[in-house]
């Protein structure tokens, strides 16, 4: 009976684990070269810029005419590509 009380706890404790990673989103190359190469404003945001953060519908983000799962913008002088759906971060390009 303790074993099966002890396993049934490591269950537990490993699916919980599981449940807080994060998702983790592959941007395709040919997006990331897109943005590079376009020439956008940088918009000033309060805040800091990290993946997940979801930027305020008053920000215009641009569409990727290539692929519509993703759009990108300039912050804080800093190419990020977000999900036009949310608006938020996916990737802040390097």
């Amino acid at each position: 009976m303790k074993a099966l009380t002890i396993a049934a706890a490591a269950a537990l404790a490993f699916t919980g684990t599981a449940l807080a990673q994060t998702t983790v989103v592959t941007v395709p190359g040919e997006v990331r070269t897109y943005v590079t190469e376009q020439d956008v404003p940088s918009v000033a945001y309060d805040g800091d810029v990290v993946v997940g953060t979801e930027l305020p519908s008053s920000v215009e983000v641009h569409t990727i005419p290539s692929n519509d799962a993703y759009a990108y913008t300039v912050i804080n002088k800093k190419r990020v590509i977000v999900d036009p759906h949310t608006h938020r971060v996916v990737e802040i390009v390097k």
